[in-house]
């Protein structure tokens, strides 16, 4: 089933992410979490795609098996800035060949050598080109405090715009912590004409070693009431894991109530923290 379809029902979703292992030796212990998580059935389940080899290998597979298996809809990310384009159409007509119509096109992380092989520069490029060569439903990223490469947020905001005008029929934003920043970001995104389906990013830190590597990925906002947790809690892995999903719960409740109704949880291949927010939502949710 393609996404925008299922947004279209105006109920409100939950989805997962999950990632493929960087070696061989990694996929079933990665298989089995991607299979507990498609046990849930939630709306749908994403799949993270490492450009240049590697996990790129394994995103069709595990979105296939999600199809297959457990009657999940998966969304197979694709990412250019490291790609040839033979590579993406390659991947795109194992995607065909597969069943799979949902793809999340990314530019991708720029190598730390810098070299990429000069074809793609911006996921705006990439979503013409999926467009034009098939049936896809494509969502692309967005940022509601701007991506770390963006000189500002209005720049940022008018590539937005050009990914909506090459074709993606929904965006899913990058993790944020204080659900104000998404309510200012929407009003924004709205007033300059763009009108595709938001969905939540919500990432439930459940290790405080995480923080350091998000706020340099990321950039995000940090708000008191959650460094207080980790603060109080970080030290204690079992706190800190109950406390970040209270967290993260907290956030999706919040959203849902003030009329977002697509929540997309970044799960890192965790089974348990997936089926525990599940849990909270339950009647929420039905």
């Amino acid at each position: 089933m393609k996404i925008r379809n299922i947004l279209a029902e105006g109920r409100p979703t939950l989805s997962f992410e999950v990632f493929p292992p960087k070696t061989e030796d990694a996929y079933d212990s990665v298989e089995r979490a991607a299979s507990e998580i498609a046990r849930l059935k939630p709306s749908f389940m994403s799949v993270t795609y490492g450009a240049g080899g590697g996990t790129s290998d394994y995103t069709v597979e595990i979105a296939s098996a999600i199809k297959e298996r457990y009657q999940v809809t998966p969304l197979a990310h694709l990412t250019c800035v490291s790609s040839t384009r033979e590579k993406v159409h390659g991947v795109l007509e194992e995607l065909k060949a597969k069943g799979i119509e949902n793809v999340l096109a990314l530019r991708g992380d720029i190598p730390k050598d810098g070299k990429t092989p000069e074809v793609y520069h911006y996921a705006s490029e990439l979503i013409r080109e999926i467009k034009e060569a098939g049936d896809f439903c494509i969502g692309a990223a967005c940022y509601p405090e701007g991506h770390v490469e963006s000189a500002n947020k209005s720049i940022d905001m008018d590539y937005l715009k050009e990914k909506v005008e090459a074709g993606c029929d929904f965006v899913t934003t990058q993790m944020f912590f204080d659900n104000s920043i998404l309510y200012s970001y929407l009003y924004r995104i709205r007033e300059k004409g763009i009108t595709v389906p938001v969905i939540a990013g919500i990432m439930p830190v459940t290790n405080a070693k995480q923080i350091k590597r998000i706020v340099q990925m990321s950039g995000t906002c940090m708000p008191s009431r959650f460094m207080s947790i980790v603060d109080k809690f970080g030290d204690n892995p079992a706190a800190m894991k109950q406390a970040g999903i209270a967290y993260a719960t907290d956030q999706i409740i919040d959203l849902l109530a003030n009329g977002v109704n697509g929540i997309h949880v970044y799960s890192m291949n965790k089974p348990d923290v997936a089926r525990k927010i599940q849990e909270n939502l339950s009647e929420i949710l039905a």
